[in-house]
């Protein structure tokens, strides 16, 4: 997912991905001017409308600055995010399986063993 350069976003059902890059268009590399990622998380979370469960994943502080971020403006998206894990710089096919053992496991736990 993000870092403060690119977001990779990675959808995917049982049959098809879809991956899609979104680069910063800000040239200040400095962490921690979130003012400078407004635009970048705008588009990042534009991206992600329509989701229903979104996992964060990635190196560094970026995650939870998206998240944070999120929580204060654009309430939609922060309800659908699941989790934040850190990784270090996944390729979107590890992106792609590290999402599914992780949604596989969280519907597994989400399943009331009475309905099985």
């Amino acid at each position: 997912m993000p870092d403060h350069n690119e977001a990779h976003i990675v959808m995917f059902d049982r049959g098809h991905i879809e991956a899609q890059r979104i680069k910063t268009r800000s040239h200040h590399k400095h962490q921690g001017k979130v003012g400078d990622a407004v635009p970048f998380y705008q588009e990042i979370s534009k991206a992600l409308s329509g989701s229903r469960e979104v996992l964060l994943t990635g190196p560094g502080l970026a995650r939870q600055e998206f998240r944070t971020w999120c929580l204060q403006h654009e309430s939609a998206t922060a309800q659908v995010i699941v989790d934040s894990i850190a990784s270090d710089h996944p390729s979107d096919a590890q992106l792609a399986a590290m999402a599914k053992q992780y949604f596989k496991k969280f519907d597994a736990m989400a399943v009331d063993p009475s309905q099985a």
